[in-house]
């Protein structure tokens, strides 16, 4: 399969780090693909995601949003919901001016990417033609209505402090501010879910506690009846670490995509 890496810009100047692959045979379209908080386009997860349009025929671009811990610019102390919609959106305007572009467009991405996806949708649904956002933010309302339900003090201790320290599985020291987590309440994908009349399916782990079963279940509610598929994977968390849960999400969206695509 043959690979390219690309750089280009965002709104902000920012560069922005990309690589180009295209299946072996006939291109039956081309899909973005974006990571989520604290990631990059390289994680095992991604890669799955990303592998599963691949193998169906179609050419992905899979990126690093800014702001994260990929090849592209930013800081990561200054990330929020609103910035990763904004360069999923200039991404996909830019892929699809370029001379290598095929459509059908599909967008797929984890978590914050599975929101900026599905808000792109809902912006401009005539554009996409297959969408799989994979644990999706759904709303900042239920991220914060969970957090004090199952974690009071905890989110107390971080909004008094203003900023907490985690280190990733990668080893990466993770810096998060209160301010990037209280953002997600300037954000929301139920109001217009009925722009979503293209193909959907949303998977989602069963012990998924950030952006859990509930929550996609109110999604998958608002979304009009039709081509909408939900997919649970039983004891899967919202990291999709293990390599049986990655097989397993790769294996549903290759089953999904053939009752669409010849």
């Amino acid at each position: 399969m043959d690979l390219e890496k690309i750089e280009l810009k965002n709104r902000k100047g920012q560069k922005i780090v990309g690589v180009l692959e295209k299946p072996e045979g006939k291109i039956k379209g081309t899909c973005v693909v974006q990571h989520g908080w604290g990631g990059n386009r390289n994680k095992l997860t991604v890669q799955a995601i990303k592998n599963s349009f691949l193998e169906s025929g179609f050419q992905t671009f899979n990126f690093d949003t800014t702001n994260s811990f990929g090849e592209s610019g930013g800081d990561f102390e200054k990330s929020t919901l609103g910035l990763f919609y904004e360069d999923l959106e200039d991404v996909v305007k830019w892929a699809e001016k370029q001379e290598w572009f095929i459509g059908p467009l599909a967008l797929t991405g984890h978590s914050k990417g599975g929101y900026s996806i599905l808000k792109y949708a809902e912006e401009y649904p005539k554009e996409v033609s297959y969408l799989v956002p994979i644990a999706p933010v759904v709303s900042g309302k239920l991220s914060f209505e969970k957090y004090e339900k199952n974690n009071p003090e905890e989110l107390k201790k971080w909004k008094t402090e203003g900023v907490r320290v985690r280190v990733g599985k990668e080893g990466n020291v993770r810096k998060e501010h209160y301010f990037q987590f209280e953002e997600r309440l300037n954000h929301d994908l139920i109001p217009k879910a009925l722009n979503l009349s293209m193909p959907v399916l949303i998977i989602v782990g069963s012990k998924d506690d950030s952006c859990p079963l509930e929550h996609q279940e109110i999604l998958f509610r608002a979304i009009p009846e039709g081509n909408k598929t939900l997919e649970v994977i039983e004891g899967a968390p919202h990291s999709f670490s293990e390599s049986s849960e990655q097989e397993n999400c790769k294996s549903l969206i290759k089953e999904w995509l053939l009752k669409y695509i010849d």
